[in-house]
């Protein structure tokens, strides 16, 4: 790499200069205008910043969640009808106690289809190799012989479909039922699948989140 060693021409005090006046004389422009420059990077920076938090908020909620109205009172007094949740089905699972928007049409979509096909929101009860038992007395169910604790429900399951009981959850399955025992229409009946029960594979998600009305907004928590 070359060496500049810079000098005082001899000169230079006759012509009425000295290289340190000269070089302070003649900065190049853009030292003036440095700070202006300063601002324009920053503002850039920060649109980068902004359009990268887009992308990434349109990606997430296109592949990892979606955003389900509710409809009707079968949820009460979980979930009531307008409300909106953020429902998730990364590496999900069902499990006991989860609540879950499930899919009744084969585009497994959340919207856009008619009223009898739409997706439908329940709580899972029993999961594969489990047993659902419920006593229309009394209101009581039991999954493989417990009594549940359910304080979370609107009504009594004293309500009976055409499923007869007691029955097996095979794997790969799941036995759902509504808040609103009195108004939902769960795995006490065929017309959600085959004896009531839910194959996994239309588990559009779980429920995690209410985001509508803003004065509820909050983690919706397993019971």
């Amino acid at each position: 790499m070359e060496n500049y060693n810079i000098t005082e021409p001899e000169n230079s005090k006759a012509q009425g200069f000295s290289v340190d006046e000269f070089c302070a004389d003649n900065l190049p422009e853009e030292e003036t205008v440095l700070p202006q420059n300063k601002t324009t990077r920053e503002i850039f920076e920060w649109v980068d910043v902004l359009v990268a938090a887009i992308i990434a908020v349109v990606l997430i909620f296109t592949f990892v969640f979606r955003i389900a109205t509710i409809e009707g009172d079968s949820m009460l007094n979980t979930l009531h009808g307008g409300e909106k949740v953020i429902i998730s089905n990364t590496f999900y699972t069902p499990k006991q106690g989860d609540i879950v928007v499930v899919s009744r049409n084969i585009e497994n979509s959340v919207s856009g289809v008619i009223q009898s096909e739409g997706p439908i929101i329940k709580r899972v009860i029993a999961v594969g190799g489990q047993t659902v038992d419920i006593d229309f007395k009394t209101g009581n169910v039991y999954v493989d012989g417990r009594l549940l604790k359910e304080d979370y429900i609107s009504s009594p399951t004293t309500t009976k479909r055409e499923v007869d009981f007691p029955v097996f959850v095979p794997e790969g399955y799941i036995f759902v039922l509504g808040d609103n025992r009195a108004e939902s229409l769960d795995s006490r009946s065929s017309r959600i699948g085959e004896n009531g029960l839910i194959d996994e594979r239309y588990v559009l998600g779980k429920a995690i989140f209410r985001v509508l009305p803003f004065n509820k907004v909050g983690r919706l928590d397993k019971k």
